[in-house]
């Protein structure tokens, strides 16, 4: 067993996972107490390598999100920080706004409420109609809109790598944790895969798929099991067709945002995701089986609750994973004049979703902490917009504790 002998530090604080949210933490950190020595343990040779840089770089306004909560707080705030700081740092981004279009009359109650929701948010919004619409996307067909004006595209591979040079803390890359022994009255020690210990007197836990597995792996029960979805995306082989980005009404029971248009950073046209089960923690395609991993999501009772109760929206997700032209029916709700041809498929992301025992998708950022530890254990989209927010917000609990055991 690791352990942690009186004294002996390598670090104050220790953060594994070095996406968005992890490196934003490590500079909220450093910036906040200057002089706090701060460690990064990646597992992966680069940072960034999974949900943060496997998306649509969308700077999200924060108009989906129920008033109060922290992904509306934090979204809001975290856009226009996250613009701030691109301008600031010389990193690819532009404010965009996009549309969110209803196609189907049924959804118009739905838009109407969004309307409400992002003026209780303090986000601008100018609803359209069928003949405003095309001013904005001309090949875009809808019965109504809104046009929401903060939300942006960004390089969020680019921000994540300016956080890490930024923080100044020191940044281990291919190093996965294997061990913690967290003693609470001395601090935590990790071993990593290539044989190393690491002592910190504080461990921040950012590992986004794996957090949940990290979080029992330090002695905790995070009472929640995280369910991969893996979001399949296309390119639209003819980017022309769309200006800027378009977004269907979501289904208000589901976290996720349906099949929309994205102008990205680039100048290509993302078109995606959908939302399928994956069958691994790091899943990108339907041949990444990992038995073990499989085997825990199942055993979740959350699991076959979402099953049970939401098989039919599934069962249309997984059509589209399997039929290209199941896929493009969608993207003709927004866009009718595409083509088969114009849907080039492109790489996948897996989003990590916090599931309940009973089946309930946690809909909002998830913090949690114990003796010496802070856990980040919900932090799917849009963390990539509000990360600038989350790593204050587990800096100032980090601060706290380190305050508190000193």
């Amino acid at each position: 067993m690791v352990q942690v002998p009186v004294g002996a530090y390598d670090c104050d604080v220790l953060v594994v996972g070095g996406g968005i949210v992890g490196l934003s933490t490590a500079y909220a950190i450093t910036r906040a107490a200057p002089g706090t020595r701060v460690t990064v343990l990646e597992k992966e040779p680069g940072p960034a390598r999974h949900q943060t840089g496997r998306n649509s770089g969308v700077i999200h306004s924060g108009i989906y999100y129920r008033p109060g909560s922290l992904k509306a707080r934090y979204a809001v705030r975290g856009a226009a920080e996250m613009v701030k700081f691109c301008a600031e740092y010389g990193i690819a981004h532009a404010v965009t706004g996009k549309l969110i279009v209803a196609t189907e009359r049924e959804e118009l109650p739905r838009l109407h409420a969004l309307v409400q929701r992002g003026r209780e948010n303090g986000i601008p919004v100018r609803e359209l109609g069928p003949a405003q619409i095309t001013e904005y996307e001309p090949e875009v067909r809808g019965l109504a809109a809104i046009h929401v004006g903060t939300t942006g595209v960004c390089d969020y591979v680019g921000v994540a790598r300016q956080l890490a040079r930024a923080s100044g803390a020191e940044i281990r890359y291919g190093a996965r944790v294997v061990r913690v022994d967290r003693r609470p009255e001395r601090g935590v020690a990790v071993l990593t895969a290539a044989g190393d210990v690491v002592r910190a007197r504080v461990l921040v836990n950012c590992a986004g798929l794996h957090c949940d597995e990290l979080a029992r792996l330090t002695g905790d029960e995070p009472e929640v099991r995280i369910v991969p979805f893996r979001g399949e995306y296309y390119e639209l082989a003819r980017p022309e067709l769309v200006r800027g980005l378009v977004y269907p009404v979501p289904d208000p029971a589901f976290p996720f945002l349906g099949v929309h248009l994205t102008r990205g950073i680039d100048g290509g046209v993302h078109i995606g995701p959908n939302a399928v089960p994956a069958l691994a923690r790091e899943g990108y395609g339907w041949g990444v089986v990992r038995p073990r991993e499989l085997a825990g999501t199942m055993a979740w009772p959350g699991s076959w609750a979402i099953a049970r109760q939401h098989w039919r929206y599934g069962a249309g997700e997984l059509r589209r994973s399997v039929s290209k032209g199941a896929f493009l029916e969608a993207v003709r709700r927004l866009l009718p004049g595409a083509e088969p041809a114009d849907l080039v498929r492109a790489p996948a992301g897996v989003r990590a979703q916090a599931v309940l025992r009973d089946g309930t998708l946690v809909d909002d950022f998830l913090i949690r902490e114990s003796a010496r530890a802070v856990h980040v254990l919900n932090a799917p989209s849009p963390a990539a917009t509000a990360s600038l927010p989350i790593g204050r917000e587990v800096g100032r609990r980090v601060l706290d504790m380190l305050a508190s055991t000193t």
